[in-house]
């Protein structure tokens, strides 16, 4: 039997940093004295009718996290015991505060309620984007979001999210009372490159960071030649295989953003 040609093709050059990260190997997140996953308390009958009562234990600081994070104690609603989750903190929450989690619930700084509880401009952080995802939305420091308006006919909240977007989301979707704690960070100026070598240090393996441009041909396609230039389109479309699928993906526009928007009277 024949073997067709596609059997013969030689893979040029060799896998870029961008594919080997894929694999994980030395690229993996790093672990070590992360405090564990930071969500919201599991939704149940008592949080949907009325309310539950806990209690902020201890606010501590998570590796590689902008925001620090709040330990909560609440009663076991069936076992005669407690129970200890991990979330986000909001500015203001302090150890020893009653922090409310339900329907019924108070529009103070760290409870947490429905969208549809809450009155329009209401800022609220750590926000499910579906009902019972446990919080994915507005989570790093200093973030948050505010509520524009409801939709009683169907069911859905307006909010306004940290970059700017505006989303619907179910009425019915919790969110936190407050902005995220620990903001301002980013306006402390970087300085010197031994910053971002301990910044990163407990991230994972992604600095200093190469650029294409600076490497040799087989390692990136936009390495070699004698000066530093790409040499051919930036942009590459979404369906490129791996190793040729670097630049601007499946770009709308490129260049300069020149000009300002026109403001709307």
């Amino acid at each position: 039997a024949k073997l067709s040609g596609a059997c013969f093709q030689r893979k040029m050059g060799k896998p870029t940093l961008s594919q080997r990260k894929g694999k994980g190997s030395v690229f993996r997140a790093y672990r070590t004295h992360k405090q564990g996953p930071s969500k919201l308390r599991k939704l149940d009958f008592a949080e949907r009718k009325g309310y539950v009562r806990g209690l902020v234990t201890e606010i501590i600081h998570d590796p590689g996290r902008s925001a620090p994070l709040a330990r909560i104690k609440f009663r076991h609603p069936y076992k005669f015991k407690r129970v200890t989750y991990t979330m986000v903190a909001v500015e203001g929450m302090y150890t020893g505060q009653y922090v409310y989690f339900g329907r019924k619930a108070q529009l103070a700084v760290g409870n947490v309620l429905p969208l549809g509880q809450m009155p329009e401009g209401a800022v609220v952080c750590n926000v499910e984007s579906q009902v019972a995802n446990r919080g994915t939305l507005s989570r790093a420091g200093g973030c948050y979001c505010v509520v524009m308006g409801h939709n009683r006919d169907t069911g859905e909240t307006r909010v306004k999210l940290p970059s700017g977007e505006k989303r619907s989301i179910s009425s019915n979707a919790r969110g936190m009372v407050g902005l995220v704690a620990g903001g301002g960070r980013v306006e402390k100026p970087i300085l010197k490159a031994g910053n971002n070598y301990h910044r990163f240090k407990k991230l994972r393996n992604c600095w200093p960071r190469v650029r294409g441009v600076a490497m040799s041909a087989v390692e990136h396609p936009y390495g070699g030649g004698n000066h530093q230039h790409i040499g051919k389109p930036s942009t590459c479309k979404r369906s490129s295989p791996p190793g040729q699928k670097v630049g601007l993906i499946a770009a709308r526009r490129t260049g300069r953003l020149r000009g300002g928007k026109a403001k709307k009277e």
